[in-house]
């Protein structure tokens, strides 16, 4: 299926391919292929695959007569990532990388409820500074991470659009610790119960996704997600049959890839 917008000579038209949509342009001007000059306007796809590509077709000044058809000369844009696309050949399947757990044991140095009560009292320092109501308890202390809980008025000032603050804040409390008192340490901060109901969220997602990968047999790619919440999805499809999955691209693009299992 292909739309255009048209002048006498040129069209811009929008089909499911670029050779689609060239072939709709040739046709409407009246001309053979290879006489067009073709420039890529935009292309779009959704989670699974589904492109489609709007070009711009004129004809060329001078069309070239009585030789052999040649392919129509094309101006490519950088390629861009698809939010989705069909499952790997096995020869060619990356094997799934899940993302460390944020609070899982690991070479490092132990947490302990020392290193915790000062990651307690820098926050608490931040906080009254800010004037916010708002108290901090240690939740937990396991492996080489503390999980710290904000409560009172003001936590969910804390938090912020998609959690912005709340990650901005647990960041700079990292990089107080790693550099003072906590070497290798991290500290988890939680707000208003913000991860906990985040966590469900992506859990729903990720398995409304497998089970779509699952019918059509094909990769879904999920927006950038911080490591933690990636790690979310590895857990929440590490028990669903037929499915796997795995990271790629750079932080802070970092993405899952929701694959069939091969």
């Amino acid at each position: 299926m292909t739309t255009d917008t048209s002048t006498d000579t040129t069209v811009e038209i929008r089909g499911a391919s670029v050779e689609d949509a060239t072939a709709a342009a040739a046709k409407k001007l009246g001309v053979d292929p290879s006489d067009l000059e073709v420039k890529i306007v935009e292309k779009s796809a959704g989670l699974f695959g589904r492109e489609e590509v709007t070009i711009a077709a004129s004809v060329s000044p001078k069309p070239k007569r009585g030789r052999a058809k040649k392919e129509a000369p094309v101006e490519e844009e950088p390629a861009k990532k698809p939010a989705g696309r069909k499952a790997k050949e096995p020869a060619k399947a990356r094997e799934p990388k899940a993302e460390p757990e944020p609070n899982e044991d690991s070479d490092g140095p132990e947490a302990t409820q020392e290193i915790a009560q000062q990651y307690v009292a820098e926050l608490e320092k931040i906080l009254e500074l800010a004037d916010l109501d708002a108290t901090v308890t240690i939740s937990e202390v396991h492996g080489r991470y503390v999980n710290l809980d904000i409560d009172g008025q003001d936590a969910s000032y804390l938090v912020g659009r998609k959690g912005e603050v709340l990650n901005a804040l647990q960041y700079l409390m990292n990089v107080i610790g790693v550099h003072t008192f906590a070497g290798g340490v991290r500290v988890s901060l939680e707000a208003d119960d913000y991860r906990k109901r985040r966590a469900d969220v992506l859990t729903k997602l990720a398995e409304d996704i497998a089970s779509e990968v699952l019918k059509r047999g094909e990769e879904a790619v999920l927006d950038a997600l911080p490591a933690f919440e990636r790690r979310i999805v590895h857990q929440a499809l590490s028990e669903i049959e037929g499915v796997s999955t795995y990271s790629e691209g750079e932080e802070p693009d970092r993405r899952v890839v929701i694959a069939p299992a091969q």
